[in-house]
């Protein structure tokens, strides 16, 4: 597309997400149109819309903003069309979705904005995204979805647990990339999760769950998964990883299970014969919240390209954390713990300009870091991270 057609799609979609309430309104609007022409793409939704109706607004501008992209944008949507084979969608099925939202946006933006050279300028923009998506779709070998069998869950804190899973059939994924996983207590309700082992040939894939506090699905996956259920998974997502040639310097920056595909990574790394140097900052707001240093003191005792420096945003433990009381042993091959806001900490090194950067947390923690590395100097382009939707 030219830069006359993405600069009408982003100027459409902007002057509706700027009014007030403009998203939410836009996304009811949307599956309003959808649901009411075309009922039978309803059961492919879950019942509870909140959470579905705010990643399709993230989704949307994420996607616009890559528009004069296409080496970052066009992957991206192959790997979507790959996942989405789960749902059994049908080409009908986007072509349901781009009328419905084309619907939705020419009535927000009224028939002063949405010209007729509007209008087909979001033809153009959703017809490469549905084309790529279908295309990729209908390329893929790999099962639409896969069934894992949990054998091992574990409360690591109050509303922290890992789960251990056995699939019917490996997955091949990248470590640093993420998996929609379904679970049996929440039909058609995906929650994506970043794999924090790299991919086996026996097919054993572990994930680091927290629980959101009023969430449909995480506190589910805590508090009701028993060994032997059986879970659905997506195809893989994300471009998180460091190749195997890579001799850039990297920095990793983890807060809480955003530890997970940057633990995959460096188990990863682990098993090759050289690397990169890699500063991985792991942190949380108390010091429980570094539940893996065990793992990373033996990963960083062993190999002296890493180098594994724990933050906490406070001293002490909460109240309900039950703890001897006593001071925690400095585990080997660990920097001193150091506390404060881990963006902050990471900022005060400096600019980090001899690194690539992965950031992975919650979407908060994500830009707040990735704002404070950018105020240090560090350059945008060097900073990685997951859609933050």
């Amino acid at each position: 597309m030219d830069s006359r057609t993405v600069a009408l799609i982003r100027t459409t979609f902007k002057a509706v997400a700027a009014e007030e309430s403009g998203p939410e309104r836009l996304a009811r609007s949307f599956y309003s149109i959808l649901f009411t022409e075309y009922p039978q793409i309803r059961d492919f939704f879950p019942a509870a819309m909140d959470s579905q109706r705010d990643r399709l607004v993230r989704a949307i501008s994420y996607t616009l903003d890559r528009l004069e992209e296409p080496n970052k944008l066009l992957p991206f949507l192959a790997q979507l069309g790959r996942d989405h084979r789960k749902y059994g969608v049908r080409d009908e099925h986007y072509q349901a979705v781009a009328h419905s939202l084309r619907t939705a946006m020419s009535r927000f933006a009224g028939n002063e904005m949405w010209t007729d050279e509007v209008d087909h300028a979001w033809e153009q923009g959703l017809t490469l995204i549905c084309d790529t998506m279908i295309g990729a779709a209908a390329k893929e070998t790999t099962p639409p979805v896969w069934s894992g069998t949990v054998l091992e869950h574990r409360m690591v804190l109050h509303n922290l647990a890992v789960v251990r899973l056995r699939l019917d059939q490996a997955i091949k994924y990248a470590a640093g990339q993420y998996i929609s996983v379904q679970i049996p207590a929440r039909p058609r309700m995906w929650r994506y999760l970043s794999p924090s082992v790299p991919a086996n040939a026996n097919g054993e894939i572990e994930f680091h769950i927290r629980g959101v506090l009023g969430g449909w699905v995480s506190p589910a996956m805590i508090n009701q998964t028993v060994v032997g259920d059986q879970w659905l998974l997506g195809s893989p997502l994300g471009g998180l990883g460091v190749p195997r040639n890579s001799k850039r310097k990297m920095l990793m920056i983890a807060c809480g299970t955003g530890i997970a595909p940057l633990r995959a990574q460096l188990l990863q790394m682990a098993q090759r014969r050289t690397n990169p140097k890699v500063h991985l900052f792991v942190g949380g707001h108390h010091p429980c919240e570094l539940y893996d240093l065990r793992t990373l003191s033996e990963l960083a005792a062993a190999h002296k390209w890493l180098t594994v420096t724990p933050v906490a945003e406070r001293e002490e433990n909460p109240w309900w954390h039950a703890d001897s009381g006593e001071p925690a042993p400095q585990l080997p091959g660990l920097e001193p713990r150091m506390t404060g806001q881990i963006g902050k900490v990471v900022a005060s090194f400096g600019p980090w300009s001899d690194r690539d950067v992965q950031i992975a947390g919650s979407p908060s923690m994500v830009q707040t870091t990735k704002f404070r590395l950018m105020a240090a100097g560090t350059q945008t382009k060097n900073i990685r991270h997951d859609p933050l939707f």
